[in-house]
């Protein structure tokens, strides 16, 4: 583990911890543990039993299920200072109810979910400190629920795009798609090849210009329009 006095400060800025003070903070550190895992490498498995949950340090993972045809649903992209699973802790049954996979290269740190809970336990105002923080996650959701249910691909894909500008960015804004169009794709319930008809289609309206992974967003007024 790298430097202690770093990793805590990182660790301050992340929700989760952030209902955390210092002593119980370090108590959670000094029990975690480094993880690297491979491009394509699989982190746990939709049934298995859980006994820790995630924060991912570097690199990409995707949770999935697959369908009882063997098709793969991307539930959610985890990126950097995200953590995962930490819901689990608070389930009557201490499964994964999805599968995790590094879609590159990653290194994560590795937390006891008894070990958390038994700090919970010892504390009621962190309790309510974690179920403020809790809350705020779940409202963003609720929103991603919405996005996915209330409106058509177009809409969703608008939005995805819009969320990786940078703050009061206007035009000629290149973001760089950091997983698989097809990932992307499955996490926005949006089949492949609809996906790229949208991408073209958008191409050809002048909103956007497209080189592989990369995405200039030519007109970000003009696309905010589709939203209305």
């Amino acid at each position: 583990m790298e430097n202690n006095s770093i990793v805590l400060a990182e660790l301050h800025q992340i929700p989760l911890f952030a209902a955390l003070d210092q002593e119980q903070l370090e108590s959670v550190l000094k029990a975690s543990r480094t993880i690297s895992l491979p491009a394509k490498t699989v982190l746990f498995e939709r049934g298995a039993p859980a006994t820790h949950f995630y924060l991912l340090k570097s690199g990409q993972v995707k949770l999935y299920c697959l369908s009882e045809e063997g098709d793969e649903k991307v539930i959610e992209i985890i990126h950097p200072s995200q953590t995962f699973a930490e819901a689990i802790m608070f389930m009557p049954k201490h499964m994964y109810p999805v599968s995790a996979e590094a879609i590159k290269a990653s290194e994560l740190c590795s937390f006891d979910m008894k070990h958390f809970r038994e700090i919970l336990e010892n504390s009621q105002e962190t309790c309510f400190r974690l179920l403020g923080t809790m809350g705020r996650q779940l409202h963003s959701k609720i929103n991603d629920i919405n996005n996915l249910t209330l409106h058509n691909a177009t809409y969703r894909l608008v939005v995805y795009l819009l969320e990786q500008l940078p703050q009061g960015a206007m035009a000629l804004s290149s973001i760089h798609l950091g997983a698989t169009k097809v990932v992307i794709a499955s996490r926005l319930s949006i089949q492949p090849e609809t996906f790229s008809r949208i991408l073209l289609r958008m191409s050809k309206q002048g909103l956007i210009e497209v080189h592989g992974n990369d995405i200039t967003l030519l007109d970000v007024e003009g696309l905010r329009a589709l939203l209305k």
